[in-house]
């Protein structure tokens, strides 16, 4: 295998990029970046990794792989997953712990809106703990869901250029 992260022209905006991104990320779940600024203040406390809304919803950010026919380099989606209370809990109290990825796999929704997928939200997920340093892996559940065939199967290169020109669109 090899890296194919070499740039391309960009038929979004025309210009030639340097490199082929491969992730995106969003930088709260959908239920958030719903909100007014007001109830934002209000109703959520959220960093980079964790968010409560409304004291009584829990979500984490992970990430979901996907292998890219061809490349060493998986293509990753930042995306954010509900909990439940007991399993935020559970994933507070060995945030710092060097062997949380021991956890076993919790079960969560996503909670972020994919473009170029039909409706993300509310999808079944497990999240996988790993090393302090890492997100965690979210794993789709095997469904015909689209998102969920190309976690399982793979994505060729000319995908990752069409989902790289379709988000030149938003930037």
């Amino acid at each position: 295998m090899t890296n194919v992260t070499e740039g391309y022209i960009c038929s979004c905006c025309d210009e030639y990029h340097d490199e082929l991104p491969f992730n995106y990320g969003s930088p709260a779940p959908v239920y958030y970046e719903e909100a007014t600024r007001r109830e934002r203040k209000k109703r959520f406390e959220i960093n980079d990794d964790l968010c409560v809304m409304d004291g009584e919803h829990f979500f984490i950010r992970g990430c979901i792989e996907i292998p890219v026919i061809g490349s060493d380099e998986p293509f990753v989606w930042g995306v954010w997953v509900s909990l439940s209370e007991e399993n935020f809990e559970l994933t507070l109290e060995h945030w710092d712990d060097p062997d949380r990825e021991k956890l076993d796999p919790m079960f969560g929704w996503l909670s972020t809106a994919l473009p170029m997928y039909p409706e993300t939200i509310n999808l079944k997920t497990y999240v996988h703990t790993r090393s302090v340093d890492l997100r965690p892996y979210i794993e789709l559940e095997p469904t015909d869901h689209p998102l969920s065939i190309e976690q399982r199967e793979g994505i060729t290169i000319d995908r990752v250029k069409e989902i790289a020109q379709f988000c030149c669109n938003f930037k």
